[in-house]
């Protein structure tokens, strides 16, 4: 017969077990709150800024094991805003993001991801641009997980950013006058998929 503290000790072990042991949580990009955005140096005179909207994708969180996460991301180039609609339709075209032409959207898919702290990540994927796939390291961070207080459901969000070189993509007109090194900030809000 086991006591009543043996059983709770061993209850409370089971439930630990079962917690880290939990399959990771699918949650699914809320495209209203998510955005990236991109800035370069512009003849040396100033720093001008973009965004792209309309993005989508699937983050699979492991709160046990956070380095065996995944995350898949698409955007379309036609999203672009940098508040000049003249220079919206030439980034647009063959001469920048070449969304005219074969490659239409962006994409990103995990491929590691290192643990660097108690809410930071490293995480290594491929980034698909131009029709061009080159491996970028997104400097991430965990800003929130929890209950949404409006939609009622659990709701994860992060900050990352990167450093992009155009080139790589042979996106490179005007470089280095405008600059080949792109930082990108990006936001995203996503909530549990259903």
């Amino acid at each position: 017969m086991i006591s009543r503290t043996k059983y709770a000790v061993f209850a409370s072990a089971m439930l630990l077990a079962g917690a880290a042991h939990a399959e990771p949580k699918a949650y699914t990009f809320d495209s209203g709150h998510s955005q990236v955005v991109f800035s370069y140096q512009h003849l040396g005179f100033s720093t001008t800024s973009g965004m792209f909207s309309g993005i989508t994708g699937t983050i699979n969180f492991d709160e046990a094991k956070p380095e065996t996460s995944t995350v898949t991301v698409e955007f379309p180039i036609s999203s672009l805003q940098t508040g000049d609609a003249g220079r919206d339709k030439h980034f647009q075209s063959a001469d920048f993001f070449g969304g005219e032409g074969k490659a239409p959207n962006v994409s990103f898919k995990s491929t590691s991801i290192k643990v660097t702290g108690e809410k930071t990540a490293l995480i290594t994927g491929d980034l698909t641009l131009n029709g061009v796939t080159k491996p970028v390291v997104l400097d991430t961070v965990l800003n929130q997980q929890g209950q949404h207080p409006m939609e009622n459901k659990p709701w994860i969000g992060f900050n990352a950013t990167a450093t992009v070189k155009r080139t790589d993509f042979n996106l490179g007109m005007f470089a280095p006058a405008v600059s080949d090194d792109v930082v990108v900030r990006i936001s995203v809000e996503a909530s549990a998929a259903k």
